[in-house]
């Protein structure tokens, strides 16, 4: 054979393994089900991938949900920043309809509401049955939270869900650790 073929049935063999490895990662799937009063409460972040927004937070990093009026979700996401000071930073959330597991949430102004970019996706890719932690996701990977509604979380239970999470295709080399574990 000569030197080209070689070449070209390499890198023929290199495209077809990396087409299987890209098919090989799960789809980013949001819960089935969601029931948004259980939901509501405060939420202690165990986790996160990096993202601009959070880039002063150093710890006690909380979000907190309650029902507002029907189909309206008020968020309060909050955190102690380097100074000591806690950080706030209110917004809204709604649920995005045929998918109980998904809603978008803003942190843009009300009368910028009207706007699709403002809003985000916020996926609740798993959840415990009995709504003691949650990771929180979206289709592009770009964002992870897991989330208790403790401030630690049972080192056993974080791996499981950093397994899913890495299943779903998400880079988790980059993950912050907001609190710690036991």
């Amino acid at each position: 054979m000569s030197r080209r073929c070689l070449t070209r049935l390499s890198a023929i063999a290199l495209m077809a393994c990396a087409t299987l490895s890209a098919q090989a990662v799960e789809p980013v799937t949001s819960v089935p089900q969601l029931d948004i009063s259980r939901y509501a409460g405060q939420w202690h972040e165990i986790a996160h991938l990096p993202m601009f927004f959070q880039r002063q937070c150093v710890g006690d990093i909380t979000a907190s949900y309650s029902l507002d009026a029907p189909g309206k979700i008020g968020v309060l996401n909050a955190c102690r920043t380097k100074d000591g000071s806690m950080d706030e930073s209110q917004g809204v959330a709604r649920p995005v309809e045929g998918h109980p597991g998904r809603l978008e949430v803003r942190f843009a102004p009300d009368w910028l509401s009207w706007v699709p970019m403002v809003w985000a996706d916020y996926w609740v890719i798993a959840l415990d049955p009995d709504y003691r932690w949650a990771m929180v996701g979206e289709p592009d990977r770009k964002y992870l939270w897991i989330l208790s509604r403790e401030p630690t979380m049972d080192r056993a239970q974080f791996d499981q869900l950093k397994a899913k999470a890495e299943a779903m295709g998400y880079d988790l080399k980059p993950l912050i650790m907001a609190a710690p574990l036991r």
